[in-house]
């Protein structure tokens, strides 16, 4: 015969019910209702989860005196911010709730930035739990998406402001602009490697796009469909069609990269997810999806950035002249030496660079082997690859020499004590290993803004 089991917390005849005698104790009390109490001759700071409590509302006592936020925001108080304001829709007595600040948006990203945060998601929930976030914000609420879309429809004015920041340090002799060094790095994309499609296959997305455009167009006149719903449907589906356009133009530019470089498979392919994203070879010797972005810092004891760009080029040949030209755009002075590492100086460079008064320092080549010569040894002296060679330009001809001299092997270590170390910054501390912007245009302004903190930093360590 079966024995039946009680259902469960109801007890049986023999045994009490679990919860026995919990009906008799008064309401909210703090002890257990268990008879075995270990703490009752023990003092300890009991939870009282029925009272009221309350939590500080002085912001400012929150956040110490000499802390690292009061600094940054006290450079960005002086700074022009118009650009940002311009943007704002709320003005006078025009009906609508009042915009977010752009200074507070701008200090949280500067401040975030500094800490390594690239995330519009993560400061929303920092300003919840941490106090400098909240300090920043002054008691207004702000979300994510409202981050997001100001860093990313701003870099513009974050470029601007890197030009406002680099005037000061120049009016206070706080950087020395005599000698800069340049140096490029990989960032990865926002994009999958499997994103990358053949001309054929986007052709053929493209087609698909169009009919399900004129798919939603057609569901948007749906009674069971709200308007906001129906836009939405109709924004996602033109964005599509937007980056496979997008996508479709720099075909020409992938394939002519691919044919001057000799590659393999010569077939072009460009991202649907970001087609202004390349695949690249980066520091471990892989290959991902990625930018190139150029930095020039000065080697003197500020070391700040006078110059950054963003390029979709893996190469670094090329980028020492238009960086002369942006350094003298931002600050009205040209430096008189330019350190870069062996990728960048093309003949042409060496050429424009002395042109204007800059004296280029990057390593020579070694010298190649021929074919016909072999491992065995020569009675010929080897190569001297700091001796002028026939072709070479005046300019080309002093870079060769200038670079076998000790003053200028002294002069050329400083190119990786200053750059190498700012490009180590930016990813390890900074959050710039990898971007979650897409497109050229709002990496720069995502680089920019790296810039922008970067400098604020320095100048209150150069100034304090």
């Amino acid at each position: 015969m079966s024995r039946k089991r009680p259902a469960l917390g109801t007890g049986s005849a023999t045994q009490p019910p679990l919860w026995a005698g919990a009906a008799d104790e008064p309401a909210g009390s703090a002890g257990p209702s268990c008879p075995v109490q270990p703490e009752r001759d023990v003092r300890v700071k009991r939870a009282q989860r029925g009272q009221i409590t309350w939590g500080r509302v002085d912001l400012d006592a929150e956040v110490p005196a000499d802390h690292e936020v009061r600094a940054i925001a006290a450079v960005i108080d002086k700074l022009d911010l118009r650009g940002l304001y311009a943007d704002v829709r709320a003005r006078g007595e025009v009906a609508g709730a009042p915009a977010t600040d752009p200074k507070i948006l701008l200090g949280l990203w500067v401040y975030a930035t500094s800490n390594g945060v690239g995330s519009g998601r993560e400061i929303a929930r920092l300003v919840e739990l941490h106090a400098a976030y909240r300090w920043l914000c002054g008691g207004v609420a702000v979300a994510y998406h409202r981050l997001n879309d100001f860093r990313s429809d701003h870099g513009d004015v974050f470029s601007e402001l890197v030009t406002q920041l680099l005037a000061r340090l120049m009016k206070h002799d706080l950087i020395d602009l005599r000698r800069v060094a340049q140096d490029g790095t990989r960032i990865r994309a926002s994009a999958g490697a499997a994103s990358f499609r053949s001309g054929e296959t986007l052709e053929r997305l493209m087609s698909e796009a169009r009919a399900h455009l004129v798919e939603v167009t057609r569901a948007a006149t749906e009674p069971a469909l709200t308007a906001r719903h129906a836009r939405a449907m109709a924004r996602v589906a033109q964005d599509r069609l937007a980056r496979l356009a997008h996508a479709l133009a720099e075909l020409p530019d992938v394939a002519a990269i691919k044919k001057k470089s000799g590659a393999k498979d010569a077939t072009p392919r460009v991202s649907t997810t970001d087609p202004d994203a390349r695949v690249m070879k980066m520091p471990d010797g892989g290959f991902r999806p990625a930018f190139n972005v150029q930095l020039a810092t000065t080697t003197d004891a500020a070391r700040a950035i006078v110059g950054v760009s963003v390029t979709n080029r893996g190469s670094d040949q090329g980028q020492a002249t238009p960086m002369l030209e942006q350094i003298e755009a931002r600050t009205g002075v040209r430096p008189n030496e330019l350190l870069v590492d062996g990728g960048y100086p093309s003949h042409d460079a060496i050429d424009q660079a002395t042109a204007v008064g800059v004296t280029l320092y990057a390593p020579v080549p070694k010298p190649r082997r021929k074919a016909s010569e072999t491992s065995e040894p020569s009675d010929q002296p080897p190569i001297d690859p700091h001796l002028p060679k026939p072709g070479d330009s005046d300019a080309v001809a002093a870079w060769r020499v200038r670079m076998g001299t000790d003053d200028a092997k002294q002069i050329y270590k400083q190119r990786a004590a200053t750059a190498e170390t700012v490009n180590a910054d930016a990813k390890a501390h900074r959050g710039m290993a990898a971007t979650a912007l897409r497109g050229l245009d709002k990496v720069t302004g995502g680089a920019c803004l790296f810039v922008l903190t970067y400098n604020i930093l320095r100048f209150i360590a150069v100034s304090a």
